[in-house]
């Protein structure tokens, strides 16, 4: 019942969760920054806006994009398989891609581009981290892993470090904010969307903080307090990379992920997979 409460509500939790970071970013310059529901204040000044379809095909992937963020999201906290989520978060980023390249705007054609990118980055340390948790726990189910004894985080610690690295990627937070990048192809993928449509966009992205970090809490097992610890550090720390670092070419982020992250994922899962 707590499950499907948080499910449905999953879009006011990555709202705040979203108004949180706005003040902790603006706190980190010096400046007061925006209130906790500015946000939301967002949210309806967009729903007021008169709808703007450049096509069909562009506004129904990116109703896609938020329904396939939350499905990812309700595989997570019903207690369901983690690949399914990861299934489910494929679907989203792929149905956001084909929705910017559909229209003629080179700033959002080329902002899919550059979310293929992120996602060939990011996605198979995805699966590498699913599958050293399978090893750990012995399951896919993430009841299972919420009810593990042991620290999965102990057991698995590259894994944590590269997911951890990753996260900039997943929330396009700097230096991998390469997608969007505002000052370059402004907003990329989201530049041709209005109104309600840019909302299911705006929205989506709320949700997917809290897909991202419920995958943090995980490393602690059933030791909900680590899990909250790590939460709450990981935030922190993202937030103090995204304020302290400039933006990199996709072409490093692609090396990082697949000449760095991705070998040291591998390596933990592989002396884990040699040690049982």
């Amino acid at each position: 019942m707590i499950s499907a409460i948080l499910t449905i509500l999953a879009p006011v939790f990555g709202g705040i969760v979203y108004g949180i970071e706005r003040i902790v970013k603006a706190r980190m310059q010096r400046r007061v920054g925006p209130p906790l529901l500015q946000p939301f204040y967002d949210f309806f000044k967009l729903m007021d806006k008169r709808p703007l379809m450049i096509h069909s095909l562009h506004a129904l992937m990116g109703i896609m994009y938020f329904v396939a963020e939350w499905f990812a999201l309700a595989v997570l906290l019903l207690g369901n398989d983690l690949l399914i989520a990861v299934f489910f978060h494929v679907i989203a980023v792929l149905a956001l891609v084909i929705g910017a390249s559909s229209v003629r705007s080179p700033y959002s054609v080329l902002g899919a581009l550059r979310e293929l990118m992120h996602m060939i980055s990011y996605e198979p340390l995805m699966v590498l981290m699913v599958v050293s948790f399978y090893l750990v726990v012995g399951s896919f189910d993430i009841r299972d892993i919420l009810s593990y004894q042991g620290y999965p985080i102990l057991e698995i610690p590259l894994v944590f470090v590269a997911f951890l690295l990753t996260i900039p990627m997943m929330l396009q937070k700097s230096p991998f904010d390469i997608a969007e990048a505002h000052q370059e192809i402004i907003g990329g993928p989201e530049i041709e969307y209005s109104g309600p449509f840019y909302e299911a966009l705006y929205t989506g992205k709320w949700i997917e903080y809290i897909y991202v970090f419920t995958f943090v809490f995980l490393f602690g097992g059933n030791h909900y307090w680590l899990g909250a610890l790590l939460v709450v550090g990981v935030f922190i720390l993202i937030n103090l990379i995204d304020n302290s670092t400039a933006r990199l070419d996709f072409r490093k982020m692609v090396k990082f992920a697949w000449g760095i992250l991705i070998p040291m994922a591998a390596l933990n899962v592989i002396l884990l997979a040699l040690w049982q």
